[in-house]
């Protein structure tokens, strides 16, 4: 585990979503504990995919939400 990234819980990563300009989607139907958090750019869409219950966050998970953010790591935890 690294100091400089250190595991996320689940309201940090929707406090760094949130600063980057992403809005929760409404649930459609129930059963998933999945949100997805939408982002339209001048270019195109990005979702990403929270799924609360595996926090705190692994850095692969980290690093697989930042890459749907379409930003770095880095920038993913500076947003927090």
């Amino acid at each position: 585990m690294s100091s400089h990234y250190p595991p996320l819980t689940c309201e940090q990563v929707k406090t760094i979503l949130k600063n980057l300009g992403f809005k929760k989607r409404a649930k459609e139907g129930g059963g998933t504990s999945h949100e997805q958090w939408i982002k339209n750019s001048d270019r195109r869409r990005y979702k990403v995919t929270v799924d609360c219950p595996k926090a705190p966050f692994s850095q692969f998970l980290i690093s697989s939400m930042a890459r749907q953010a379409g930003v770095s790591k880095k920038k993913f935890y500076d947003s927090l």
